[in-house]
Parts: C-alpha cells; structure tokens; sequence
C-alpha cells in the first residue's frame, strides 16, 4: 500500500536540546499510527514537522506524495489538526468556532451533523470560554475533521478527558478510520495505543527506537509476564537472573521489574530466594506484559517520566 506519510533523516536542534535526530518514519494509508515516548521524546516536534508547522533543519517530508514547499495548500486541505493544546476563540460559540474552521475548506463535513458526533449540539450556543476542557478537547478534534481531512493528526487528543468523553473520541477515530482515512497520534495511554493502532513507534532522544504492531512489540520481551517487587535490602541483579524462567530484569523506581514466562515457575523460587537472604518483602504484583513494559525494558524509564 502507498504511503500516505513519509519523512526520512528528520533532525531538528534547538539551542539547549536535539529534538529530532535522524528519524525516519512511514505510515501507510487508511492505518491508524502511533508515536509512543515519554515528554521531551521527541513525539511532539516531530508531529509538528510533519503537520508542516516547524521546518525541520534536515531531512524531507511527503504527505500523499506532496511536498510542504511545493504543495503546501493541497496539502492543507487534506488534513486536520488536533494540537496538543488548542487556544480557540474565547467568545465565539461552539457552531460559530466549527463553521468558522469550515470555511477554510471548499469541501467538508456538516458542522451539525459533526457535533451530534461528538456530544456537543446540545452545547452549540455556547460560548467557548464556558467550556469544561474535555468539551474544548472535543470541540478541537471537531475543527480538524470539519474539513473532511485524507490524514488526521491528533497529538495526544485524550489528555485530561473523563472516560466517556475518551471513548467517545476513540470511536470518532474508528468511524474515521473505517471511510479511509488515516491517522497519526500521539499518546502517553497504554490501552488507547493498544485500542487504536495497527502499528506503533517507541520514540525516545529523537529517534525511533523500535517498531511494529503492538502484539510484535510486546512479544519482543519474549515473555508474557512481569513480576514487579521491592524489598528491605534488595537482590542483587545477578541473583535474579539465573532463577527460573527469566528472560530479563530491569530497575524501575525502587522496584525490580522481571519479565519471566511462567509466573508459577519464578514466583516461589523468588520467595524462597528473599527468604533465605533474610531480605523483607515490601511489594509484589504481577501482571501481562504491556506496551510500557516495552518501553522499560528498552529505555529504562517509564513511559510518563519527564
């Protein structure tokens, strides 16, 4: 299938900070795609790259085959914009905002039949300032589809949304999704990757660091399971990493995290180790390995670290 996005040896510095150093990146038409990294990984300025708002200091861009110099407003019309935080007009109402976003387009989406959509008709009278912020997060994902966009960009679209209103926008995602579009996110949400997308990259100092559908991803731990503990001493690495069913072990915070095949062949083994050592036993859970646990285990940290 051809490439609705491409974007190859993107670099972009700033004074203090390279945020993007060398990414490369294709996302092919009518997928969902996700860039998956903790704050300062990059995820963001990349987005915007690609969204044609920053100009990358290296590297080239095609979107649908076109290029941000050549046809920068073909291009326009054929996408929409979800920006991390969106700064709309305080006094205009909730129609007035969406009708204004569609006269930008020659062709696009009924703003009404839009808001229906996404639970806001019946706060169409009202002005944006008296929105709460999951209203305003819906009302911004309404301005970028209102123009019937071929790629939707949504930069972490469900940060700070109570629950229904995140299901809501997953299912604006699918419906998309299921007319041909495509799309590109942003998330720092493990279960809204896993929900949305049909691949993802791990995006960490710029660069993308691992790729793939999530099931590939998390069957790259090459174990279904982690135990997470902490104890008063703790063990020493190599101490737990010749009990059974290991596949690897990383520190998170004050815990150890493990990634064993069967819970049943490492947990006793693990307590009768801590026992013997007369070390306490302060935590311990268990549970099926997930997308940050892919994470961990290739950067170390956790995915929400800043």
């Amino acid at each position: 299938m051809s490439a609705a996005i491409s974007a190859r040896s993107l670099r972009k510095r700033y004074p203090d900070v390279v945020a993007v150093d060398g990414l490369d990146l294709e996302v092919v038409r009518g997928e969902c795609f996700g860039l998956l990294g903790p704050n300062g990984a990059g995820k963001t300025t990349t987005i915007e790259i690609l969204e044609g708002l920053t100009a990358p200091d290296e590297g080239e861009v095609e979107i649908l085959g076109m290029s941000w110099k050549r046809d920068g407003a073909a291009i326009r019309e054929a996408i929409g914009i979800s920006l991390q935080e969106t700064r709309l007009a305080d006094k205009l109402t909730v129609e007035e905002t969406v009708a204004l976003f569609r006269s930008f387009y020659r062709e696009g989406r009924d703003p009404a039949v839009l808001l229906g959509q996404l639970s806001l008709l019946e706060k169409k009278k009202a002005r944006v300032e008296k929105l709460s912020g999951g209203q305003k997060q819906r009302l911004a994902v309404a301005c970028a589809l209102v123009g019937d966009p071929e790629i939707l960009f949504l930069d972490e679209p469900t940060t700070g949304l109570d629950p229904q209103s995140r299901l809501q926008l997953w299912e604006q995602v699918t419906d998309f999704r299921a007319g041909g579009g495509t799309v590109l996110l942003t998330t720092h949400y493990m279960d809204e990757a896993e929900r949305l997308c049909d691949r993802i990259a791990v995006v960490d100092k710029g660069k993308v660091i691992a790729q793939g559908t999530p099931t590939q991803l998390i069957a790259s731990l090459n174990a279904p399971n982690v135990i997470e503990f902490a104890a008063d001493p703790m063990p020493a690495e190599a101490d737990l990493a010749v009990l059974p069913g290991m596949k690897g072990l990383h520190r998170r915070g004050p815990n150890w995290l493990l990634n064993v095949d069967a819970l049943s062949e490492t947990v006793p083994p693990l307590l009768g180790h801590l026992e013997r050592s007369g070390m306490r036993l302060s935590h311990l859970s268990t549970h099926r390995a997930t997308l940050e646990d892919v994470f961990v285990a290739l950067t170390g940290r956790d995915l929400r670290d800043t």
